[in-house]
């Protein structure tokens, strides 16, 4: 039956291939640079009268040192907050007016910025977008109030999960070195102490046009982004680049371990972290798939051996798209009665089978096929794909890899799998974090 539902699963996703190839293929996606600095990708898509542009922004808490770090996260919310011609609220504001909306998001790695509208609002995005860019409004006042939402969006988050709460103290004690190691929300000292002048300076360095790829995606002309481009982004100055971040983390070389106190806890959480290389690392699509295959589902490795025998609540695993070597993750949440011990002994041991004894090739082609419908059914949007676009042109080095994705991962043997286990999933490379109410003592 299993079989049976994978074959049909496989001839949907290649029948899926031969549609988006159609629709989309290398060659569809154009691209420019700006005298600035700026890459801007247009990919044509007449399929529905609306459009998009992502701006993607080449900094995040990777990019921070001590004493500021959270700022990049900070400027997620300052850059809706008015400047020069569009003032405080005017951005949403005018926006909504045309029909559009947006969001954005930061990460430990980029900050990215999506608009969402009608194809003929396009020139209006343009002048919100190049105005915020060039002439940001960052002033005491605003920046104060922000400042309070930030200190507060730290506090609820940490309170109101566990994920980020463990994460954060199991990224400190895996990363000795590297920026990894903080929150991209920072820390609370850090938050309190911005000056004008931090922001100021960090804005005019990571906001730079040198410093970004757009992707614009829908009902648009590669001709009227071109002259858009140049009428409103073209005129923004360059500024000198960011400072590379030069910091290798140095091989962990022995297991470590943390214990968080949560009153409030009802059952122990754990939390396992593995050092494992960057998104562009060859690896990168076995332990994509390990990672499935260890949690995708109520057939996962990790499904059947712990929440079906009643050891876990929940199991989840995270690979982190990251420009740096990071952190692979496994999360486990006990039943009641269950120990953080006998919870993190079984988590271990599940990893380690895989470890010894490999995958079947059943397994691996079901995450396969999982992975290949995903990719698919977000190729099939002008949102999926501008996303997608500037993910692998960022990640990947380049955005003509996504288009060799299906080939990548179909490639991937269970033999790879075993390997990338035995060769990042060990104890010596690994992290241990406990959330509980009570620590378990050695007795």
């Amino acid at each position: 039956m299993i079989r049976k539902l994978s074959a049909l699963i496989m001839a949907a996703g290649l029948m899926m291939t031969s549609q988006v190839s159609q629709a989309t293929q290398v060659e569809d996606i154009k691209s420019f640079t700006l005298d600035n600095g700026m890459k801007i990708m247009v990919l044509e898509d007449a399929s529905i009268p609306n459009a998009n542009m992502y701006l993607f922004w080449k900094v995040g808490s990777r990019n921070e040192v001590p004493g500021i770090t959270g700022i990049s996260h900070f400027f997620e919310h300052m850059m809706f907050n008015g400047a020069k011609k569009y003032g405080p609220k005017m951005f949403d504001r005018t926006m909504e007016a045309a029909g559009g909306a947006n969001n954005a998001y930061t990460t430990e790695n980029i900050t990215v910025y999506t608009d969402w509208f009608p194809a003929n609002a396009l020139e209006t995005i343009f002048d919100l977008e190049a105005d915020r860019i060039a002439s940001l409004d960052i002033n005491e006042k605003m920046v104060e109030s922000e400042r309070g939402v930030v200190a507060s969006e730290r506090t609820t988050g940490l309170e109101n999960s566990n994920w980020r709460t463990l994460q954060e103290e199991i990224k400190g004690a895996a990363f000795r070195a590297h920026p990894y190691s903080w929150s991209v929300i920072g820390h609370e000292s850090d938050i309190a102490a911005w000056t004008l002048d931090d922001l100021v300076q960090y804005h005019k360095t990571y906001y730079a046009p040198n410093n970004a790829v757009v992707v614009i995606a829908g009902d648009v002309k590669l001709a009227e982004v071109k002259a858009l481009a140049d009428k409103y982004f073209a005129p923004i100055s360059a500024q000198a680049p960011p400072k590379e971040v030069k910091t290798v983390e140095p091989l962990q070389k022995g297991e470590r371990r943390v214990y968080v106190h949560k009153a409030s806890v009802s059952t122990p959480n754990v939390m396992l972290a593995y050092h494992v290389p960057s998104t562009s690392h060859e690896d990168y699509y076995a332990l994509d798939l390990l990672s499935s295959v260890l949690s995708t589902g109520n057939s996962s490795r990790l499904y059947q051996s712990l929440v079906e025998k009643q050891v876990a609540i929940e199991v989840e695993t995270y690979l982190p798209m990251t420009f740096d070597p990071n952190l692979f993750y496994v999360m486990g949440v006990a039943n009641p009665g269950i120990t953080a011990t006998e919870l993190e002994k079984d988590l271990i041991a599940e990893i380690n089978k895989v470890a010894r004894e490999g995958v079947t090739e059943q397994e691996l082609e079901k995450v396969k096929n999982i992975k290949l419908m995903n990719f698919y059914r977000s190729m099939e949007t002008i949102n999926g794909k501008a996303n997608t676009v500037g993910t692998y042109e960022l990640y990947f080095g380049s955005f003509e890899k996504l288009f060799n994705a299906p080939e990548a991962y179909g490639k991937v043997t269970p033999a790879d799998l075993q390997r990338v286990a035995q060769t990042y999933l060990r104890r010596a490379n690994r992290t241990v974090a406990v959330l509980a109410a009570i620590e378990e003592t050695d007795e």
